[in-house]
């Protein structure tokens, strides 16, 4: 019953956190100086031709209204039609999903694996060698800007290999999972390492910090005093407990990830949510934008509702209310 309530209480929080962003996104582009008709009309339109777009658009209708109709329109799954395209904003944003989806899963991946090790290398030889290095490598990877590391990722693993002959990694692209799970990677790959690299860093300082202070309790030495396993005290006691952190900022991230990375996706020439949000800013395509801003939080709301459910797992100290 305390899980079940929990769920419904964030749920709530949930869907009023959504509404409040799509409040304050719809007032934000009907107070912003712009003119979608005059725009989508051209600079030689005549204001007759201005006027009927904007009637078709139902622009020419109070800002309540139609935020009324947007929000009972949402209610049945439908975001509206693109002012650019003139297609359903649902059907532009889930064909960008899949590009988006994978992005953000395999550089979870790769970021995860890599974060999590060099902490675990770090914490378990302090002040070693190893520590300093992984330390070094956190600050630069954290201080490097995403579109530099791409650029750099894209001219020594792309251009100098593909002008020596080596055909290993892509520059830009995208081929479907479901077409082709090898090219699929091939062509995910450096965007992945480029998210994952800078991630990583996060994560690595995390898992140290974690550890460091985990290592040092009574139970971690009680579990070491009845004779178990350097690495099974490692993993089982301490790691579990020292993941609270990572899992919280592993939620946030992912859910900022699925909403769209718009450098990454620019830089690889990846058709995802990113690219998707700055064609839409740019033609000021008002459902489009609405769509995935509304649909990024969607993605971090349930992110903090999984990562909550997984303190109870790893934590045996947290209890649901």
């Amino acid at each position: 019953m305390a899980l079940a309530s929990f769920l419904v209480r964030r749920i709530l929080l949930g869907v009023l956190v959504l509404w409040v962003i799509s409040v304050a996104v719809f007032a934000l582009f009907f107070l912003a100086p712009h003119d979608p008709a005059r725009l989508l009309a051209g600079k030689e339109a005549t204001p007759q031709t201005v006027a009927l777009i904007t009637a078709r658009l139902g622009l020419d209708k109070p800002v309540v209204v139609q935020y009324g109709e947007f929000v009972g329109r949402l209610a049945r799954g439908n975001l509206g039609y693109s002012y650019y395209n003139s297609e359903p904003v649902t059907h532009l944003i889930v064909s960008r999903l899949p590009v988006s989806v994978s992005l953000a899963v395999g550089a979870a991946v790769l970021w995860l694996l890599i974060g999590i090790s060099a902490g675990v290398l770090a914490a378990t030889r302090p002040r070693s060698v190893a520590d300093r290095l992984v330390t070094a490598g956190s600050l630069f990877f954290y201080s490097m800007p995403v579109f530099l590391l791409g650029v750099l990722l894209l001219y020594f693993l792309f251009f100098r290999l593909w002008t020596s002959g080596v055909h290993l990694f892509p520059g830009s692209g995208y081929v479907s999972l479901l077409a082709s799970p090898l090219q699929w990677a091939r062509y995910l790959f450096l965007p992945w390492l480029t998210i994952a690299l800078g991630s990583a860093a996060t994560y690595s300082r995390l898992t140290r910090s974690g550890l460091l202070d985990v290592l040092g309790q009574d139970y971690v030495r009680t579990a070491r005093a009845k004779g178990l396993s350097g690495w099974r005290v490692l993993i089982v006691h301490a790691l579990r407990s020292a993941l609270t952190p990572i899992v919280t900022q592993a939620g946030i991230d992912l859910g900022i990830i699925l909403g769209g990375v718009v450098i990454t996706e620019n830089i690889f020439g990846l058709p995802g949510l990113g690219a998707l949000a700055v064609q839409s800013i740019t033609t000021q395509d008002l459902p489009v934008i609405i769509g995935i801003v509304l649909l990024a939080s969607l993605f971090v709301v349930v992110a903090n509702i999984v990562v909550d459910l997984l303190y109870t797992v790893l934590d045996p100290r947290v209890r649901v209310h």
